[in-house]
């Protein structure tokens, strides 16, 4: 294979489903491989999961800072709009910009939402019982993370809905029903709203939320300001928002694809747990972030130049076969899971105890209070080579076994 015969940046590619047949054939041929990009130069793709993990782990040669973490190079002024975005700073930066956040996020601190989170999925869940078919994406799975997320940031309720919104079309800007391309308004509307929403709550008494802690954190320099608010504000929320409801409804499309995996689930449901791993490893949601090089280096044989882009690919990276049995097959059993979709090394996923928590609690209730859960239609994926989701997922979930009932 090469550039000429297979293009892994086209967006169309990945609409029928993530690529997983080319990114094998690839790892086993060229693993660290050159993709041309129309417009701009093109980059590498990081495909084997020790590859992947160097890359992350050695921020100084391979940079988020320096233009940013998708494959296209951002106008001065897009970049300016990010640069406060944790996922877009190196270290030292990026330290004294999590370290205030670390302990709001322990397992320890978000275990104590658990019941909180059952509430919620009770709730969301209860509002569609009677509905029969559902469109599981943003009628279901969408509201947990939603909830969840304005209510631990101190967002005002009535607010939730655009929010969600904004963080959808922010990371599916190659889809033309979501997005009008990279420098589309939910990126840029979203930062503006956080702007006026950090100058109210300053004005405010302190409340028991992120957003009051971020306010009044030092980030290095003092608290940061209402501008620098806005920036980290887009990527805590469109984090917390986007990529959970993805990994709730790919989560239940793959356990539909494969209904013996299902069954298991409803037998033991304290499988759940490793079923939440799984998940993550086989439908990730996001294909790749992007890296710069500082400086010229080599990575599995390859050279990469000063200036190159490196894109590191989770979705083939959690099935190289150096690493899982069998990576193409869904097994709600498998364990260890070493997956990076949370990624790995000063980037880690701040958030991770708490999206396992969602998923775990989420799956538990919606198993416990549908017995009949079938796909109804066509599931849609969005058209984009960074996010791995669906946009329309029709589900029929019913209270009373049926002989419809096959998983």
């Amino acid at each position: 294979m090469s550039s000429t015969t297979v293009n892994i940046y086209d967006p169309d590619l990945y609409v029928d489903g993530p690529i997983h047949e080319i990114f094998a054939e690839l790892r086993r041929t060229q693993p660290v491989y050159w993709q041309d990009m129309p417009d701009e130069p093109g980059y590498w793709a990081v495909l084997k999961h020790a590859d992947l993990s160097e890359v992350a782990r050695k921020p100084e040669i391979y940079s988020a800072e320096q233009q940013g973490v998708v494959l296209e190079n951002p106008a001065p002024e897009q970049l300016e709009l990010t640069r406060n975005m944790l996922l877009m700073m190196d270290p030292p930066r990026h330290t004294s910009y999590r370290r205030p956040l670390a302990d709001s996020f322990k397992a320890r601190v978000i275990g104590q939402m658990e019941a909180r989170i059952r509430r919620i999925c009770d709730e969301i869940l209860a509002a569609v019982v009677d509905r029969g078919e559902v469109e599981f994406v943003h009628e279901v799975a969408a509201k947990l993370p939603n909830q969840v997320v304005g209510e631990l940031v101190g967002i005002p309720r009535e607010d939730w809905e655009q929010i969600s919104v904004w963080a959808e079309q922010s990371t599916s800007s190659q889809d033309p029903e979501l997005g009008t391309g990279y420098q589309q308004t939910g990126l840029s509307d979203m930062a503006l709203y956080a702007i006026e929403f950090a100058a109210r709550r300053r004005a405010e008494p302190p409340r028991e939320d992120l957003a009051s802690l971020i306010l009044a954190g030092n980030f290095g320099d003092g608290p940061m300001s209402e501008i620098e608010f806005g920036s980290f504000f887009v990527q805590l929320v469109t984090a917390g928002n986007d990529t959970t409801k993805t990994m709730l409804s790919l989560g239940l499309h793959s356990l539909l694809m494969n209904p013996a995996q299902l069954r298991l689930l409803r037998n033991d449901t304290t499988r759940i747990p490793t079923a939440v791993e799984e998940i993550l490893r086989y439908a990730n949601p996001l294909h790749y972030f992007r890296r710069t090089a500082t400086r010229d280096t080599t990575l599995h044989g390859v050279d990469i130049r000063a200036g190159d882009k490196v894109a590191m690919y989770y979705g083939s990276a959690n099935r190289d076969e150096d690493v899982f049995a069998d990576p193409q097959q869904f097994d709600v059993t498998r364990h260890p899971n070493p997956h990076l979709s949370f990624g790995i090394g000063q980037h880690f996923c701040l958030g991770a105890h708490l999206a396992r928590l969602e998923g775990r609690v989420f799956f538990e209730r919606l198993l416990a209070m549908f017995p009949v859960i079938e796909q109804a239609g066509d599931a849609v994926r969005i058209r984009s080579n960074l996010n791995n989701g669906l946009k329309r997922f029709p589900v029929h979930l019913g209270t009373s076994p049926s002989v419809a009932f096959s998983v």
